[in-house]
């Protein structure tokens, strides 16, 4: 599967993004999608899983209660909506296609596909 991730830009400290994440081919709704970002000079890191279905999630603890991840398998799209954006949340933020059907393998970085990332810019 190829995935486009897309929505980042420039945005005040307190705001809001929506980041989509198109996919294409037939497995996607087969797989657990997930988030993960990287701050300059920074590892990547995980932020948010989605099972295959979308009935679990997870979070990492620096972004539970302000971020959500959703999917819409009919589009073949996973969303990061980002509320309450800190300046510490300024990364190059990453799509991944999960290797099994339930967010641990996200979490566990247990991956088949990365798309490309975009820029989240939080500023004061």
């Amino acid at each position: 599967v190829q995935l486009q991730a897309s929505g980042g830009g420039l945005v005040q400290a307190g705001g809001s993004l929506r980041l989509p994440c198109a996919a294409s081919g037939r497995t996607f709704s087969s797989y657990a999608m997930g988030w993960f970002r990287q701050a300059p000079g920074k590892e990547r890191e995980f932020v948010a899983a989605i099972s295959w279905s979308g009935s679990s999630t997870y979070y990492s603890d620096f972004v539970k209660g302000r971020f959500t991840i959703s999917r819409d398998n009919a589009k073949n799209t996973v969303y990061l909506q980002m509320n309450s954006l800190k300046l510490e949340d300024t990364a190059v933020y990453y799509c991944a296609q999960g290797a099994a059907n339930t967010p641990s393998s996200v979490v566990a970085s247990k991956l088949r596909s990365w798309g490309q990332g975009t820029q989240v810019t939080v500023s004061s």
